[in-house]
């Protein structure tokens, strides 16, 4: 491998609402070598999202050691929100960002998801690039029935079971996905009225899965008091953001409601940050050297205290 590659990871966690919970996660993933791009609390959906680079060995370690402090701190039999979810460091996704391939990626998160097991006790499904099986490559098919619907499902049925540890899943942090993907863009818009009705209809039109956009994921939701269509662009090059919000836009018009309003969970690529974009326009305090990978490795955040 590479020795000078970079690879970037991006776990969630499933908090939101304690920011004191997510400082000393966050804070526990502090590394040499490891750089902090961006960190956010999502209270509407009850999670957090942390994106680290760097060396592929330090980056590892940072998001292992994340993983276990989410354990320790997360208990989800007590948390709840509109994100689907199965562990408390629920997704831990590493991102090929240069000198690396994504199937190099890929032997970097089975790494990192027997060290989770072997230090906390928390099993891993591997997912994406980094999957095991085919039935767990799409990570809606491993989170299938949540936390709660895997705690019952892991211990009746073999084909539920983690790749690593178990067989059951912990009783409080769950278990981890772990894998690699290509770029992911979360990119949320507000629709004018409180109506989730037309923002299901809307996400169930646009996503993939129902013969809408190619590599779209999409729900529809209540977050913030108002209707949200919450969707993740797993290939900005097959399908452009401004193709995304194009087709949302017309879908919004046909259920009779408007787009209010839009934001960006994480950070976006330079090959898909547009300026003049109407879907950049639309996010509310959009800062390119703040939001765009490749500007923020030249100046990450400093690590949070405590």
């Amino acid at each position: 491998m590479n020795p000078d590659a970079i690879i970037e990871c991006v776990p969630n966690f499933s908090e939101g609402n304690d920011e004191r919970v997510v400082r000393r996660i966050v804070s526990a993933m502090r590394v040499d070598g490891v750089k902090l791009l961006d960190w956010s609390l999502d209270q509407a959906h009850n999670r957090s999202v942390v994106t680290i680079a760097g060396p592929a060995s330090a980056v590892i370690e940072a998001a292992v050691r994340g993983a276990g402090m989410a354990a320790q701190l997360i208990d989800l039999t007590r948390q709840n929100g509109v994100h689907p979810r199965i562990g408390a460091a629920d997704v831990v996704p590493f991102v090929p960002v240069s000198g690396m391939s994504l199937g190099e990626a890929a032997m970097l998160a089975r790494q990192a998801g027997l060290e989770i097991w072997k230090r906390y006790g928390v099993p891993v499904y591997f997912y994406e690039a980094a999957a095991t099986r085919p039935d767990r490559i799409r990570l809606e098919d491993v989170r299938r029935g949540q936390f709660e619907g895997l705690l019952e499902a892991a211990h009746k049925d073999s084909t539920r079971r983690p790749d690593v540890g178990g067989p059951e899943i912990h009783p409080t942090a769950g278990a981890s996905a772990v894998g690699a993907r290509s770029f992911l863009i979360a990119y949320n818009l507000y629709l004018d009225q409180l109506d989730i009705t037309a923002a299901r209809a809307i996400a169930r039109d646009v996503r993939a899965s129902n013969g809408g956009l190619f590599g779209v994921k999409a729900i529809g939701v209540l977050a913030n008091g108002r209707a949200q269509v919450s969707m993740n662009i797993t290939n900005y090059r097959m399908t452009s953001m401004p193709r995304v919000y194009e087709m949302v836009e017309n879908l919004a018009r046909k259920n009779k409601v408007r787009i209010d309003g839009a934001e960006l969970i994480g950070l976006i690529p330079e090959e898909a940050f547009e300026p003049d974009s109407e879907w950049v326009r639309q996010i509310s305090g959009f800062i390119p050297e703040e939001k765009v990978l490749e500007r923020k490795l030249h100046h990450p955040m400093d690590w949070p205290t405590l």
